[in-house]
């Protein structure tokens, strides 16, 4: 072999080496609820999410080879934390996504900043997580409890629905809930005349919904979610306590509940999302995409906020050429997100991804045109409003 060929070997051989080293391994954890009340808005769709960001992002071309497992946290903050500990330790997990239930978020942000990896929190909804328990290395991305209660508190009291009652679920969320809803009323003119908590989850509410009807309120307030809500709802129904003149308010409804519940006992809730599949060309080309893979089932803006978040930390990957989590969440930070799901968003100092929010009431039957057309949308709460401001929560790292 002459001088020239090996000259030649060597360099094709460091070429490919380089190549090699060019390639960076990135690990995503999808952790929340695949067995239990938030299965539906969660579970495997926000897997399905997950893989349309690395597929929309061609992550492969650009030399991110991205691996996507999950697990069900089964709505126990020993369980999630285990998995995520166990994650981080030993598999090699370098992002944690989704994870409904804040009791169990809380736990997980807590870990991550521990281990100095990132949490994208798509799924829960305390305000805990970008206030007082923020973390450098958690993100929460498509709504917390702040927004919901500003959008439904605020216009149900705009329509003469000035005294509240609270049917909460007792944990965290529940909790944040109805805090930051009962702040809303009270700014917007309302008055709050009791609450009750309920076991989490639960399965009979009927004690609970004959509090709330004795109290004689405009308004109940229903400050939990997933199974929980759907079958309150189904009860308060059976008390005849809408008909009676009370109205419900669903703090946080998911278009699974709907679906759930059918628009004869849905229609007329009012209720704050972040996303609804039947927006604009772009959402709904998107949600027949997931629909294909996920059994026909449109997403939730928790699914969707599993997208645009997991495409915003891999275009951080790739502008930064790391995966070092300080370089990463700081570009994160300083780039404004844009996809087709949530328009134009940014990631402000203390975690919290901000973006518009929508008010919607759900559609009665007659006025449905088909599976899954289930809301008008009433109002586009602008990103400036729908989010706590920045200096009110509480979060060290706001100077």
């Amino acid at each position: 072999m002459g001088i020239r060929t090996l000259l030649l070997a060597s360099t094709f051989v460091v070429g490919a080496l380089g190549a090699a080293q060019a390639q960076t391994a990135v690990k995503l954890g999808v952790l929340n609820d695949r067995s239990g009340v938030y299965a539906d808005l969660s579970g495997e769709g926000s897997v399905i999410a997950a893989r349309l960001a690395v597929e929309d992002f061609k992550a492969a071309e650009k030399g991110i080879n991205v691996d996507i497992i999950s697990a069900d946290h089964q709505n126990k903050p020993d369980i999630g934390s285990n998995i995520a500990r166990q994650w981080y330790d030993q598999e090699g997990v370098d992002v944690i996504l989704d994870v409904p239930t804040s009791s169990v978020a809380l736990a997980i942000s807590q870990i991550t900043r521990e281990k100095n990896k990132i949490h994208i929190n798509s799924g829960a909804g305390s305000t805990d997580l970008t206030g007082k328990q923020c973390s450098p290395n958690t993100i929460h991305w498509t709504y917390d409890t702040y927004a919901l209660g500003y959008g439904t508190g605020t216009a149900l009291v705009k329509r003469g629905g000035d005294t509240w009652f609270f049917l909460t679920a007792d944990y965290a969320f529940g909790h944040a809930l109805e805090r930051d809803t009962s702040e809303v009323v009270k700014k917007a003119g309302g008055t709050v005349v009791g609450q009750v908590r309920h076991p989490f989850p639960g399965g009979d509410f009927s004690s609970f919904l004959l509090q709330a009807q004795a109290s004689k309120a405009k308004v109940i307030g229903l400050a939990n979610a997933g199974g929980d809500t759907i079958n309150t709802i189904k009860q308060a129904a059976e008390f005849g306590i809408v008909a009676g003149g009370q109205t419900l308010a669903g703090l946080l409804i998911f278009l699974s509940d709907v679906n759930a519940l059918g628009l004869e006992a849905a229609q007329g809730l009012v209720l704050t999302e972040a996303f609804y599949w039947d927006q604009n060309d772009g959402t709904r080309a998107w949600s027949e995409r997931f629909a294909t893979r996920h059994g026909g089932k449109k997403p939730t803006m928790v699914h969707a906020g599993v997208y645009s978040g997991t495409l915003h930390y891999l275009k951080a990957v790739e502008a930064t050429k790391s995966k070092d989590p300080a370089v990463v969440t700081k570009w994160m930070r300083e780039n404004p997100s844009e996809d087709p799901l949530f328009g134009k968003g940014e990631v402000r100092v203390d975690g919290r991804h901000v973006h518009d929010m929508y008010l919607f009431e759900v559609k009665k039957p007659a006025d449905s045109k088909g599976p899954w057309d289930y809301y008008n949308q009433l109002a586009v709460i602008p990103a400036a409003e729908a989010f706590r401001p920045l200096n009110a929560g509480g979060c060290d790292l706001v100077k």
